[in-house]
């Protein structure tokens, strides 16, 4: 995606790889200034809170962070500052992504052998050209994950900030299974080994407890109850959340009940009932619906349109295309059942008052970084959710639910300036999201 709007901000930082879009018209900016401020004039603002879009907006962008959100230019300007005319654009906050992973993927493979510190680099560059500001990488994690973290918090790398659950925790020959990439994944055996995994994960400072509460349809053992407790209770002590994969609507009460923070996936056995959603408001347990995993494992065989377009295919590792047009790729039923379970559970969970945040448990084979979060916005639209509505959960609620919304997920003066510039309003097609002008990351236009 060649694009931009054609400035750049004269602070120190490092640029990456220009966004994948179609070459369209930029915003008109004025020459190049000395001043670290920026601002965008005339422009439609999404703010991610839910409310209506605000009209003919001007953003002042100081440095790293949203000085001022208004309509009226303030008279303190500095005569040295960019001027973005960005009539006719409009600006929503950058994605904030509760559910990925980083490493894993290259080329047509899925293995831990793919995880270094280069790949979750080049990975957590990609997601940054498609509008995304944070990636919490939800296990599978390797060591080098911290040190990835390390350098972009100190700002030696660019692009989105990475948060990370570790290794993650499940069970011998369980969930998620070794040909994914699963290879250092802990699999305590005892009570007592599982505490202690979660106490090594708190000295490795990561930022969420992951584990895995699956039988994957009956073909592995799953992960017992009294396990899973103990650990929750144990990341608790640490003062972190725990996030569980699971599937079906008896493990999400059971998980619930015992302290869970987060689901991180939709139930996809069974409609949600009124016994699961007053548990989920009682205790605050936020969800990460993930609809895009579901449909990756069918839907390449219909062939959808969108497979055909630029924005879709400048995300594929070399060869994925092919796979997923060849006989190898083999669509699954029960992940077309389960998508549809997930869809309407999302809906009655949502308006029932639950958290719902965002995620889409991309890079994997099938689903690839960056793409699959806009796949995930029109999926969240077509279960019942306005496209408003779809952005909060994928700003606001999202940067909530991972703690960091001090800094980022709403377009608010203090916040850090985070945010997408796009060629047409998402709010009217949630497809809009895709337009993407510009990606703006700690006050920084992405290249």
């Amino acid at each position: 995606m060649k694009k931009h709007i054609l400035v750049t901000l004269a602070i120190a930082g490092s640029f990456f790889a220009g966004i994948v879009c179609q070459a369209k018209p930029a915003a008109h900016t004025s020459p190049k200034a000395s001043s670290s401020i920026t601002v965008f004039t005339g422009v439609k603002v999404i703010n991610g809170t839910g409310a209506q879009p605000a009209e003919n907006q001007n953003i002042v962008v100081d440095g790293k962070y949203i000085k001022s959100i208004s309509a009226e230019l303030p008279a303190d300007i500095s005569t040295d500052a960019r001027i973005v005319d960005a009539h006719g654009k409009t600006i929503i906050p950058a994605l904030v992504v509760g559910h990925a992973h980083l490493g894993l993927l290259k080329g047509t493979t899925t293995s831990g052998a793919n995880v270094t510190e280069e790949n979750d680099i080049r990975q957590l560059k990609q997601y940054g050209k498609y509008g995304i500001c944070m990636v919490m990488s939800l296990g599978d994690d390797h060591d080098c994950i911290y040190t990835v973290r390390d350098k972009r918090n100190r700002d030696l790398i660019g692009g989105p900030y990475v948060m990370t659950a570790g290794h993650g925790i499940g069970v011998p020959h369980g969930a998620p299974p070794l040909e994914t990439g699963a290879d250092e994944i802990y699999r305590p055996t005892t009570i007592a080994e599982a505490t202690k995994k979660v106490d090594d994960l708190a000295k490795q400072h990561v930022d969420i407890i992951k584990i895995w509460v699956d039988d994957l349809g009956g073909k592995v053992q799953k992960m017992q109850p009294e396990m899973y407790k103990a650990i929750i209770a144990e990341a608790h002590k640490h003062g972190l959340k725990v996030a569980a994969h699971m599937w079906y609507l008896s493990d999400a009460k059971a998980l619930v009940n015992a302290g869970v923070d987060v689901l991180a996936h939709s139930v996809r056995d069974l409609p949600v009932d009124d016994e699961l959603i007053n548990a989920m408001k009682t205790h605050g347990v936020a969800i990460t619906p993930t609809l895009a995993v579901d449909e990756s494992f069918f839907i390449f065989k219909d062939n959808p349109e969108w497979m055909n377009s630029k924005f879709f295919q400048d995300s594929l590792e070399p060869g994925v295309l092919e796979y997923l047009r060849s006989e190898k790729y083999v669509p699954s039923l029960r992940e077309r059942v389960a998508e549809y379970v997930a869809q309407d559970n999302l809906k009655v969970l949502f308006d029932a008052g639950v958290k719902v945040c965002f995620g889409t448990d991309s890079g994997g084979l099938e689903r690839p970084p960056g793409f699959d979060e806009h796949r995930e916005l029109q999926l969240m639209v077509a279960a019942g959710l306005t496209p408003l509505q779809a952005l909060q959960c994928a700003s606001q609620n999202t940067a909530e639910m991972l703690g960091v919304a001090k800094s980022m997920g709403t377009l608010t003066p203090g916040k850090l300036a985070n945010l997408i510039v796009l060629d047409a309003d998402p709010s009217v097609d949630i497809s809009n999201t895709q337009r993407i002008n510009s990606v703006w990351i700690d006050g920084k236009e992405q290249k």
